[in-house]
């Protein structure tokens, strides 16, 4: 007798819930979760890891209790000991510390942090304002949507021949 795919299986999900977002059940865990907005496959490996999930295994077979268990630690994953470079927001500007914001406050506390850049007008924020690159990259051949042809070189006119000098013994007319 076959045994039936994972797929076909009594307990398989199509769709699992983790941070109020709905994940396929036919992926597997760690790609899964990198659909969140704020978790990416290093983070989500580490969820899996300290969940003790394998990170191949389909979303769809999950037990109730590993999706609670992933999803706390995606939550709050410092609190879990995932390390402090993981997280995606460092040193915060009020309190200092580290944290990790996930889909619409993520988006959020970025659009403040723009906006405070911007106000103080620091370089980044001026940078930022006029639509250049803010990290030290070359923009001479780069970024140049919206602001017009590439600029390089420019070759010199080829000038008009000069004329040769009339030959001694004759005179013109």
């Amino acid at each position: 007798m076959k045994e039936k795919p994972a797929e076909l299986s009594s307990t398989f999900k199509h769709i699992v819930r983790i941070a109020n977002v709905d994940l396929p059940g036919n992926k597997p865990i760690r790609i899964a979760l990198s659909a969140i907005k704020g978790v990416g496959v290093t983070l989500a490996d580490a969820a899996c890891s300290i969940a003790k999930v394998t990170r191949d295994h389909k979303t769809g077979n999950l037990t109730s209790e590993e999706v609670e268990k992933i999803n706390a630690i995606i939550s709050n994953p410092s609190q879990y000991g995932v390390p402090a470079w993981m997280l995606n927001h460092r040193k915060d500007f009020e309190t200092g510390e580290d944290k990790h914001y996930l889909s619409g406050n993520l988006h959020f506390v970025q659009e403040n942090d723009l906006k405070r850049l911007k106000k103080i007008r620091s370089l980044r924020g001026i940078r930022h304002i006029r639509g250049l690159p803010v990290r030290g990259q070359r923009t001479r051949s780069n970024f140049r949507k919206g602001k017009g042809k590439v600029v390089g070189v420019a070759k010199k006119k080829e000038a008009a021949p000069a004329k040769a000098p009339a030959p001694a013994g004759k005179k013109e007319k």
